[in-house]
């Protein structure tokens, strides 16, 4: 075997140590497997092109090289997302909607990223995303982070916390935070997990008997009433966004508990939820794009409900 042929096999026995976590780290970016896989390829490319004598320090050169490559792929994607042409609504809920691909890499994707989390990291702009992802999710120096995205380390410090608050629900503080019921969460949850397992007597536990159900169009199948009343009447239709409870996760939306519905991390829905004792009085199924645009998105704090 040449020398050639051993120092190749060296660095890509050394590469593939890295795999794991390069995939970890743009996983959290892009938000996607698929395009997670084809980053750290990218990378893989980019490498067997470089002379391994000008990289001092490989795991670091990894890092930037695929955070690079993630960061033009967000921008990329934000520059789609201003497109006027891409704003339609999506197709009806019920069947038309797709399924969230393939179900073996999205229980790997929530699994090792979690869907809030995912849909809380879609709503921030490619550098704040990529500058909370290296710091808080793998503890890269800001003077690192720096030049991925173009700022000095105290600018990309200040990226990074705007990211946090944005995350965290506390970017914006209301001078007299709103009251909500106490188990809020709890209530939620049991309506998501009823939703889940689509029995009758456990929705009809968790719904209030006078409940009502406000959607919008986007949300239903052509035809469908805006909106619904009833215990009975909303735990029987539940079907028609029940099959994506699956995909569902509770968050703060607008400050209060409610509920995402994102196939592979990419939000469809929002379900807003209001409660009062034990039970849900009414929700709203958000699915017009503008108004799923301008609601606050943020992770639940730690041990509420």
């Amino acid at each position: 075997m040449g020398r050639d042929e051993v120092v190749n096999e060296r660095l890509a026995a050394r590469f593939e140590a890295e795999r794991g976590r390069l995939r970890a780290i743009a996983q959290r970016m892009l938000g996607a497997s698929g395009e997670a896989e084809d980053a750290v390829q990218d990378a893989w490319l980019r490498l067997v092109r470089t002379d391994p004598a000008e990289i001092g320090n490989l795991p670091g050169w990894l890092t930037t090289v695929v955070s690079r490559i993630c960061l033009d792929l967000l921008r990329a994607r934000a520059v789609r997302r201003e497109d006027p042409a891409d704003e339609t609504l999506p197709e009806p809920l019920p069947e038309a909607a797709g399924d969230g691909g393939d179900p073996e890499q999205e229980a790997l994707l929530v699994e090792s990223v979690g869907r809030a989390l995912l849909v809380v990291l879609d709503r921030l702009g490619p550098a704040e995303r990529v500058a909370f992802v290296l710091h808080d999710g793998f503890a890269v120096p800001f003077d690192q982070i720096a030049p991925i995205v173009g700022r000095t380390p105290v600018a990309a410090k200040k990226l990074a916390s705007r990211a946090r608050q944005r995350v965290r629900g506390t970017a914006v503080e209301p001078p007299e935070p709103p009251e909500r019921p106490a188990g809020h969460q709890r209530v939620v949850e049991a309506f998501l997990s009823a939703a889940r397992g689509g029995e009758l007597h456990d929705l009809l536990a968790v719904l209030a008997p006078d409940v009502v159900r406000r959607a919008d169009p986007a949300a239903l199948p052509a035809g469908s009433a805006l909106v619904a009343r009833g215990a009975l009447t909303i735990a029987r239709e539940t079907a028609v966004w029940g099959r994506r409870a699956r995909f569902g996760a509770v968050a703060l939306v607008d400050g209060a508990p409610g509920i995402l519905i994102a196939p592979g991390g990419r939000l469809v829905l929002v379900l807003r939820v209001s409660v009062a004792g034990n039970q849900v009085t009414a929700y709203d199924v958000i699915a017009d794009p503008a108004r799923l645009a301008a609601l606050e998105l943020a992770l639940l704090p730690d041990g509420e409900g």
